[in-house]
C-alpha cells in the first residue's frame, strides 16, 4: 500500500469518526431532559473531535514510517542471501542499493549494473512487508484512538474550547512557517557571504567601483569584486526611471478610477489595469528588446546623442514601470476609496473643490496605502530579473546616461549561479553576498514604509 493510498484511507476514516462522534452528541442533545444535561459545545464540534483524535496521531505515526522505514527495508534486503555478492567498497555498494531500490519503487525500469537485478527482489520483499505493517499500524491507530474520543463524548465535554486550541496551534505553525523560512534564508545567506568576506574584503565589495569577478582572489584581495556598478545600475532602473512611469501613473490612475469614472468603466478598466501584473515577465522583457530598445536607440540617435546602445537602462525601466503600474494603481484605488466619505463631504461643505479634496484631503489621509503600493512596486523593481537580461544587458557601468547598458544586482546573481559552478571561489560565493546586501536594502525600505504608515495612520484615524 502506497502512502498516498494510506493517507486517504486515514482522512476516510476520520470522516467516518466524525460523523460517529457527531451522531452520538447528537443523541446526547436529543436526550437532554434538563438544562443541567445540555452539551456544553454544538454536536458539530464532538465531531470534529473525535476526528482529530483519529487522524492526527496516525498522520504523526506515518510521517516516522516513512523516515524509519527505508532505513529497515534496506537492514532487510541486507539480510538476504543476494546480499552476499555486494562489493564490500562503500561508493560501488550504496550505488547498487541505490539502483535496486529505484526499480523496486517502480522509480526506474532498467538496472545498469547486474547485481542490482539481483537485490530488487529482496527489496520488493523488504518494501512489501513494511509497507503492510506500517498500513496495519496507522488504520489500528485510527480506529483506537477514534474509538478513545468517542467514549470521551458527554454533555459537559468541552469540545468547542479544545477544537479551538487546536485551531489555534494549526494558525500559529503556519505563521511560524514563514518566520523560519525566512530566518533560514537569511542564515544560509549569512554563512555563505562570511565565507566570501573571508577571501575578498568587505570594504572593496562594497565601495569598489570595477565588477570583473574571478574565481581566484589575488594575494591582496586584488578582484574586482566592486559592487558599486552593480548597487547603481539596481537603483537607476528599478527605483529611478521605473518609479519615475509607475509612481504619477498608477497614482493618477487610481485618482481617475476613484473619484472620475463613472461606475460602469471602473467595472471594466480596473480589471483591464490589474491584466498587467499577471503577464510573464519574458513578455516585457521581449517587448522591451524587440520594440521599446530600438526605438530609444532611433530616438537617441537623431537628437544627436552619441554612444547610444540598443541595451539600454531606460528601455528596461520603461517597460518595467508599465509591468508595476497595477501595484501602485490597485493599493492607491483601495485605499482612497477606503478614505471614510465623510472627510471628503466635510471638505466639498467647506468649499473645496474637488480637485483640492482629492490633494489636500484624500491623498494624505490614503498615504499608508500609497506608500504600501509604492514600496510593493520597488521591491518588485529591485528583484526583476528577466526585463534586465534582454533589455539592459549585462555590462556593469556606472553611468547616469539612460541611453548606455548597465546590469542590476539580481542579473548577475543570475549569472554567478548558472552553469557548473565550484562552491569554494569567490567568483561562485559573491552571488550569495549580493543576496544579502539585496536581502537588507529591501528590510530597510520595509522599515521605512511602516513608520510612515505609522506617523500618518496616527493622524487620520
Amino acid at each position: 500500500m502506497t502512502s498516498t493510498t494510506l493517507l486517504l484511507l486515514v482522512f476516510g476514516m476520520g470522516a467516518i469518526a466524525w460523523f460517529f462522534g457527531r451522531l452520538k452528541a447528537a443523541g446526547l442533545r436529543s436526550a437532554a431532559s434538563s438544562p443541567k444535561r445540555a452539551l456544553h459545545s454544538l454536536p458539530n464540534y464532538h465531531g470534529w473531535y473525535v476526528a482529530l483524535w483519529a487522524i492526527i496521531p496516525a498522520l504523526l505515526f506515518v510521517t516516522v514510517w516513512n523516515i524509519v522505514s527505508p532505513s529497515l527495508i534496506t537492514e532487510a534486503a541486507l539480510t538476504s542471501p543476494a546480499a552476499q555478492q555486494l562489493p564490500q567498497e562503500g561508493f560501488a555498494r550504496g550505488t547498487i542499493l541505490s539502483e535496486a531500490r529505484s526499480i523496486a519503487y517502480g522509480n526506474q525500469s532498467n538496472a545498469f549494473n547486474p547485481l542490482s537485478r539481483t537485490m530488487v527482489g529482496p527489496y520488493e520483499e523488504a518494501i512489501s512487508y513494511y509497507q503492510t505493517i506500517g498500513a496495519l499500524a496507522a488504520l489500528l491507530l485510527v480506529f483506537a484512538c477514534g474509538a478513545f474520543a468517542w467514549l470521551r463524548i458527554k454533555p459537559d465535554l468541552r469540545a468547542r474550547t479544545k477544537i479551538e486550541r487546536v485551531t489555534m496551534m494549526a494558525l500559529l505553525i503556519a505563521s511560524l512557517i514563514a518566520i523560519v523560512t525566512t530566518v533560514g534564508i537569511f542564515l544560509s545567506l549569512v554563512f555563505e557571504t562570511a565565507r566570501f568576506f573571508s577571501m575578498v574584503s568587505p570594504i572593496d565589495f562594497l565601495f569598489g567601483t570595477e565588477w570583473n569577478p574571478k574565481a581566484v582572489a589575488g594575494p591582496r584581495g586584488e578582484t574586482g569584486f566592486g559592487a558599486i556598478p552593480l548597487f547603481w545600475g539596481t537603483v537607476f532602473i528599478g527605483a529611478i526611471i521605473a518609479m519615475i512611469v509607475a509612481i504619477p501613473l498608477g497614482l493618477m490612475s487610481a485618482v481617475y478610477l476613484t473619484q472620475y469614472a463613472p461606475p460602469r468603466f471602473r467595472a471594466w478598466m480596473k480589471p483591464i489595469l490589474e491584466v498587467l501584473a499577471g503577464v510573464p515577465t519574458v513578455v516585457y522583457g521581449y517587448f522591451a528588446a524587440l520594440t521599446v530598445a530600438p526605438a530609444l536607440r532611433d530616438f537617441a540617435v537623431s537628437i544627436g546623442i552619441a554612444g547610444a546602445s540598443s541595451e539600454s537602462a531606460l528601455a528596461a525601466g520603461l517597460v518595467m514601470g508599465i509591468m508595476i503600474i497595477p501595484f501602485v494603481s490597485s493599493m492607491a484605488d483601495d485605499s482612497i476609496a477606503a478614505v471614510p466619505s465623510a472627510m471628503r463631504d466635510g471638505s466639498l461643505a467647506m468649499g473645496a473643490t474637488k480637485s483640492e479634496t482629492i490633494k489636500k484631503v484624500l491623498i494624505p489621509a490614503a498615504l499608508p496605502g500609497v506608500v504600501g503600493g509604492v514600496l510593493l512596486a520597488v521591491s518588485r523593481a529591485i528583484g526583476e530579473t528577466m526585463i534586465v537580461v534582454m533589455a539592459a544587458g549585462l555590462a556593469a557601468n556606472m553611468t547616469a546616461n539612460p541611453f548606455s547598458s548597465v546590469t542590476t544586482v539580481t542579473t548577475q546573481i543570475v549569472k554567478l549561479l548558472t552553469g557548473d559552478q565550484e562552491f569554494d571561489s569567490p567568483k561562485t560565493l559573491a552571488a550569495f553576498a549580493l543576496g544579502l546586501v539585496l536581502f537588507i536594502v529591501t528590510l530597510l525600505l520595509n522599515l521605512i514604509a511602516l513608520r510612515v504608515v505609522k506617523k500618518y495612520r496616527e493622524a487620520y484615524e
